[in-house]
C-alpha cells in the first residue's frame, strides 16, 4: 500500500451537528480533496478521512476495506472509539499526513451471506420477545447448544462493543481470533469462548417455525431460516493511526472507557 495520499475523500454524518463544517475545514486544509456523501462511496481516492461517530466509521471502514483504502476518524460523535482525533487537531493531522508520521493496522473482519461486518455479527431468533435455541458448531463439529437471547460473534475490535456489554473479554486487536457470546443466557455454566479465526462457524435452530434475525454491525440486517454460517473475511479494514498520538489500543482503552481508574470513596 502506497503512503502517499494523491488524491483524499472526506466523508460526513449530515445527522452530526458540526460535522459538515468539520469536513470543509478539512478540506481547505488538504490539498487534492473531495467532500461525498456516506451514502455514494467514491472509490478513486487513495485516503478516506470520516467525520462522524462510530457508526459512519464502521460503514466506511467495511467499503474501503474490500478496496485496499486506509481511513482515518474524527469523532464528531459520543464515544468515538474508532474515530480518535478531535475536530481541534485538524492541524496537526494534517502536518502528520504530510510528514508520513502514521501507522495502517490491519484489522479482522467477519463475512456471511455477502456482507462484512468490522465489530460484530449478531444472531437473535426473529422473534425478540422470547429467547431462541441455537446449537454453536465450530468446524461443522457441534460444541454447544444455547438457550438465550442470542449470540454474538465479535471482532478483537468489537470486544469493547456490544460484546463488552454482554459480558465478553476486552481483547487486543492484535489477536488473531474471534469471540462467541451468549445474549443473557438461561444457565450459569454458559461462557464466552474466543476462537482462533481460521475456524468455521456456524449456528443452526431447530425451532419449528423458527427464523433468525442476522446483524452486521447493528447497520445491516437479514432474516434466515435454519442456520447461518460465519467466517473471516479475506479483506481486512485498514485504520490509519498517527504515531506519537494517544490513539493506540491502551491508551484508547483507559481515554474512553475509563480502564484501570479507581472508584472514587
Amino acid at each position: 500500500m502506497k503512503k502517499d495520499f494523491e488524491k483524499t475523500g472526506i466523508i460526513f454524518n449530515p445527522d452530526i451537528k458540526e460535522a459538515k463544517n468539520i469536513a470543509r475545514e478539512i478540506n481547505r486544509k488538504i490539498k487534492n480533496s473531495e467532500i461525498f456523501s456516506i451514502d455514494n462511496f467514491k472509490k478513486d481516492v487513495d485516503l478516506i478521512i470520516v467525520i462522524g461517530g462510530d457508526g459512519t466509521f464502521l460503514k466506511a471502514s467495511r467499503f474501503y476495506g474490500a478496496c485496499n483504502i486506509p481511513v482515518l476518524g474524527f469523532n464528531a460523535g459520543r464515544l468515538g472509539y474508532l474515530t480518535s482525533c478531535r475536530p481541534d487537531e485538524i492541524d496537526y493531522v494534517v502536518d502528520a499526513l504530510k510528514n508520513k508520521h502514521f501507522t495502517i493496522e490491519n484489522r479482522l473482519m467477519l463475512k456471511s451471506e455477502n456482507k462484512t461486518a468490522l465489530n460484530d455479527i449478531v444472531i437473535k431468533g426473529l422473534n425478540c420477545a422470547r429467547t431462541a435455541t441455537l446449537d454453536l458448531y465450530i468446524n461443522n463439529k457441534k460444541l454447544c447448544s444455547y438457550v438465550a437471547d442470542g449470540l454474538i460473534i465479535a471482532t478483537p475490535t468489537g470486544s469493547t462493543a456490544y460484546s463488552l456489554s454482554a459480558g465478553g473479554p476486552i481483547v487486543s486487536p492484535d489477536i488473531d481470533c474471534f469471540l462467541v457470546i451468549p445474549i443473557c443466557p438461561h444457565t450459569l455454566n454458559t461462557r464466552p469462548i474466543i476462537i482462533p479465526s481460521s475456524e468455521k462457524i456456524l449456528v443452526k435452530t431447530f425451532e419449528k417455525n423458527q427464523k433468525l434475525n442476522i446483524s452486521f454491525d447493528g447497520q445491516d440486517d437479514i432474516t434466515v431460516s435454519d442456520e447461518i454460517k460465519i467466517e473471516k473475511n479475506q479483506n481486512y479494514a485498514k485504520l490509519l493511526t498517527l504515531n506519537g498520538k494517544k490513539d493506540k489500543f491502551y491508551d484508547i482503552l483507559k481515554e474512553k472507557l475509563h480502564w484501570s481508574i479507581a472508584p472514587k470513596k
